[in-house]
């Protein structure tokens, strides 16, 4: 059975493993001419495996689990053989990725700097998680294409809200997009204080506040004197 666009599906094939195989090449150059080799010994030499066993497993080799059933000479191959390369490429990409984690975790220890600090750790160690999970469960559960009419509806539905979470990421952390601050907002710090220059002028907003209930205070008591005094003139008189 021919495949339709053999040649361009060929060109676009050999390009992908190209520039795979040039990312493992990369990153190893990186590693070992930057960032001083490899090693496992609780430095930085043990940390740089997290990036080349990462790129080679996670990017690689996961990116060839997920184009083997495409590739036409193995369509001759019985399912049962191809469905183990794909778990066995999928295994290797988990193996790889969780000695990744592992060197990480170890350096961290060893440096004594706290693990699962940033937003890459968090996002890093719940990817590599759920994949394992995936990789696990999905051996146990019926094909796709036995699914319901209903299965496939609510997983597009959870595409959909995935898609709308990426979105509303994205707006919310361009900092382009961000509020204007208003010209005359007044902010105030945390532990009660107000930031610096904002205390003179708050003063002397209450000084001037002082003075005027002072200039008031003075004319009432002037009123009532002169009231006082008119009265004691009317009564004189009477």
């Amino acid at each position: 059975m021919a495949m339709e666009g053999y040649r361009g599906f060929l060109a676009l094939l050999v390009s992908a493993l190209l520039v795979g195989f040039l990312s493992v090449i990369f990153t190893l150059i990186w590693v070992l001419h930057y960032r001083e080799g490899l090693g496992w010994d609780g430095t930085a030499l043990e940390f740089n495996w997290h990036p080349v066993l990462l790129v080679t497993g996670f990017v690689f080799i996961l990116g060839i689990a997920i184009i083997v059933y495409r590739l036409p000479w193995t369509w001759k191959c019985s399912k049962l053989l191809m469905k183990s390369i794909h778990a066995g490429l999928n295994t290797v990409a988990a193996i790889l990725a969780i000695i990744s984690l592992v060197a990480v975790f170890d350096f961290h220890n060893a440096k004594k700097i706290p693990n699962m600090y940033s937003l890459h750790s968090w996002v890093g160690l719940t990817a590599v998680i759920l994949y394992i999970l995936q990789v696990s469960i999905s051996v146990k559960r019926p094909a796709y294409s036995s699914l319901p009419p209903e299965g496939v509806f609510t997983n597009t539905l959870g595409l959909l809200i995935l898609v709308f979470g990426a979105l509303i990421f994205w707006i919310v952390t361009r900092p382009q997009w961000k509020r204007p601050k208003e010209p005359n907002s007044v902010l105030f710090q945390p532990n009660g204080g107000a930031p610096e220059g904002v205390e003179s002028s708050v003063a002397m907003n209450f000084g001037n506040v002082d003075k005027s209930d002072s200039e008031l205070n003075n004319e009432a008591a002037a009123r009532k004197r002169n009231i006082t005094l008119d009265e004691a003139g009317q009564r004189s008189t009477m």
